[in-house]
């Protein structure tokens, strides 16, 4: 099996005003930020153009569920498929089927705090 998890893809906390936090950590600590926070671009060691999402959702969102955790991790992966196979049969708990977009493939599961942690198989220059 390849590498497990190589690097951060991004994290993701309730707000009771997205906005306004998203405006707060703009003007005070000059992330540019958008609709869904903020993208930090840098390259991995090969070179190759990669992103890390900071991104603040209402407090009232259910994308966290099962886990009633005020945030959720996201960790970029090489084969989703394969290490969510590898994780169930380690008796991880794994929540729901892959999704897969232009930008790559998603799938979650559970640490043993209930805390949901997004997988992501990325593909990054889908947003280049």
């Amino acid at each position: 099996m390849k590498k497990r998890v190589t690097g951060l893809g991004g994290f993701f906390f309730k707000s009771k005003d997205p906005d306004k936090i998203k405006e707060w950590y703009k003007n005070h600590l000059d992330l540019q930020t958008d609709q869904y926070g903020c993208t930090f671009w840098w390259k991995d060691k090969e070179g190759n153009d990669c992103s890390t999402q900071w991104s603040p959702m209402s407090e009232d969102t259910d994308y966290y569920e099962p886990s009633k955790s005020s945030f959720m991790m996201n960790f970029r992966v090489e084969n989703l498929k394969e290490l969510l196979q590898v994780l169930r049969e380690e008796g991880v708990t794994v929540v729901g089927e892959i999704e897969e977009y232009d930008y790559g493939k998603f799938g979650w599961i559970l640490d043993p705090d209930g805390n949901k942690i997004e997988l992501w198989e990325p593909i990054d220059k889908a947003f280049l």
